[in-house]
């Protein structure tokens, strides 16, 4: 396996010129979401990059809320991100920051670019500033008040501030170049006048930062060097850089603090996976899903809440890779990921999803026997259980056929089978309903077969789990498939504007089973593999009367990533 120390990427090469070159002194990255809604795990690999690169360096990683718009932000979702955060093992190493925290100090830059020359208040509408942008092959123009007098300018941002104007009726905007090929250039929005009470700030404000000058500008503020982020702002790098050096932040002597500097990596997308935030307020809204925490969604905490380990997550991210081009990857590579990460720590028990009895006709109504089970076949050190079998069991409804194809060795008409760590029994006869169906199969057992005898050793070519139906307890399993169809990869961005359209209608399917009663204790959180039948982990939905688990991934599917 490939040393962690030796892996790189075209981001760490970068890094490393520059520290060896003296353009950076050292490393120090954010990550800087807004907080209008929970990540999801395309928000991940840039989590995963800014952090994980601060920690290769030994530098810093802020974690800063670029929270610029009022309307759409809450403190609901600035804490679920911290949440998730450390639920991926990082914590914000530089601090903890806001761009609200910068308000008056970008209030004060806008000023001195108006000062400057280089901002001015516009009064075109929203659509004429459309029309006057110009398209990618043709100019923009400017607008008719581009040349308003400097002190007109202060003037009238400062009445903005001051609440005098209603939304809408100005705004403030850099003088850059109306007839760039860069569309970002074209005389970008750096004030807005909005009258929303911020989660933070209250109603200090009526006017607030756009993105595109608040974020740069916070970054500089905060002496980021790395500025890493998807390929989806590269677009905008030539505009991060001019606010940056127009804010006075580039030590032109190549010398102290050069600013940050932004690279920008592909973004992640996943097989059948939704990743715009929009979409998904839709299906919380709409009903398609219960809640941000449904564990169908992408949203990190419902990965958490379905029984993902966060170094699941990191791991998936590290093996994507960061790359400048954009790519898909199949959704079973998380799913392997998954399965790494759990198989190794989860005990072993045995549930019955879809429940047969099995009634053992040769042994007293009162029999009964305990027998010691292995809690993980690979770590001993995890010790050993007590699980009781009696004379009736419950096995699953696929390990039974009355007739069975070829090569079928689980359990058939005059056919043995063993079952799990305990004895080998075979079918004598079968009991129907009155409509036909199977009441209960009618089994003997040997019972010089048992697990750790002597007789243990008479081989039988089938092995099936079950479970006590006498001393049992009975559950709720919420069994996943994908959210979205497969039609959803092939959709053009069109047909995905409506995104309910691709919604899985057999994404969730709940069956009602037997576990071992041990199972009983568990916390909400625990995660067991259910012996052939996947993962699972304890739901928050558990009642005392019936335990709820969701299942996080099946034992296997077939994935092979590529060589």
């Amino acid at each position: 396996m490939e040393n962690e120390n030796e892996r790189t990427n075209f981001i760490w090469d970068a890094i490393d010129e520059d520290l060896r070159e003296g353009r950076a002194q050292q490393v120090h990255t954010r990550f800087p979401p807004e907080p209008n809604g929970y990540p999801h795990i395309g928000h991940c690999k840039a989590l995963v990059t800014d952090f994980g690169t601060a920690e290769k360096y030994g530098g810093l990683c802020n974690l800063r809320f670029d929270d610029t718009n009022p309307a759409k932000e809450d403190t609901e979702y600035a804490e679920a991100i911290k949440t998730d955060i450390e639920w991926l093992g990082f914590h914000w190493t530089g601090g903890l920051y806001y761009a609200s925290d910068y308000y008056q100090r970008l209030y004060d830059i806008a000023e001195d670019f108006i000062l400057r020359g280089l901002a001015y208040v516009d009064e075109l509408t929203s659509d004429e500033m459309r029309e006057y942008r110009g398209t990618l092959t043709s100019p923009g123009k400017n607008s008719p008040w581009r040349d308003r007098p400097i002190e007109e300018n202060l003037s009238l941002f400062r009445r903005m501030k001051a609440g005098e104007f209603p939304e809408g009726r100005y705004i403030l905007r850099a003088k850059i170049d109306m007839a760039s090929p860069n569309m970002n250039m074209r005389d970008p929005a750096m004030y807005r006048i909005l009258y929303k009470e911020h989660w933070r700030t209250g109603n200090t404000w009526c006017i607030y930062p756009m993105y595109d000058f608040a974020h740069p500008l916070s970054d500089a503020f905060e002496g980021i060097t790395y500025s890493l982020c998807s390929l989806e702002f590269e677009d905008h790098r030539p505009l991060y850089d001019w606010f940056v050096e127009k804010a006075g932040f580039r030590a032109g002597d190549g010398k102290g603090y050069f600013g940050p500097r932004q690279i920008e990596f592909a973004r992640l997308n996943i097989t059948r996976t939704v990743m715009s935030k929009r979409h998904l307020r839709r299906l919380v809204e709409e009903g398609f899903v219960n809640g941000w925490d449904d564990p169908r969604m992408p949203t990190l905490t419902a990965m958490r809440r379905r029984g993902y380990p966060g170094s699941a997550i990191r791991a998936f991210v590290e093996q994507v890779g960061l790359a400048k081009a954009d790519s898909t990857v199949d959704v079973r590579m998380l799913d392997a990921c998954v399965r790494d990460a759990v198989g190794d720590s989860a005990p072993r028990v045995m549930a019955v999803l879809n429940p047969v009895k099995v009634v053992l006709t040769n042994v007293p109504d009162d029999w009964t026997d305990t027998l010691p089970m292995e809690n993980h076949p690979d770590h001993p050190e995890m010790g050993e259980r007590e699980v009781t079998i009696s004379k009736e069991i419950w096995i699953e409804k696929e390990d039974f056929e009355e007739d069975p194809p070829k090569k079928f060795f689980r359990l058939k008409p005059e056919g043995e089978v063993r079952l799990k760590g305990a004895y080998i029994i075979k079918c004598v006869s079968v009991a129907h309903a009155p409509d036909g169906s199977i009441d209960h199969i009618e089994c003997s057992v040997d019972l010089d077969s048992r697990s750790g005898s002597e007789g243990a050793n008479r081989k039988v070519k089938g092995t099936i789990h079950w479970v006590n139906a006498r001393d049992c307890a009975s559950f709720e399993a919420r069994l996943y498939d994908q959210l979205m169809t497969e039609a959803w990869d092939t959709a053009s961005a069109e047909e995905k504007k409506d995104v309910t359209a691709f919604v899985n209608p057999n994404s969730l399917e709940i069956v009602n089973g037997y576990c071992e009663h041990t199972l009983v204790n568990a916390k909400v959180g625990d995660t067991f593999q259910f012996l052939r039948m996947g993962y699972f982990c304890k739901d928050k939905d558990s009642t005392a009367e019936k335990s709820v688990y969701n299942r996080v991934v099946s034992l296997k599917d077939g994935y092979k990533p590529e060589k």
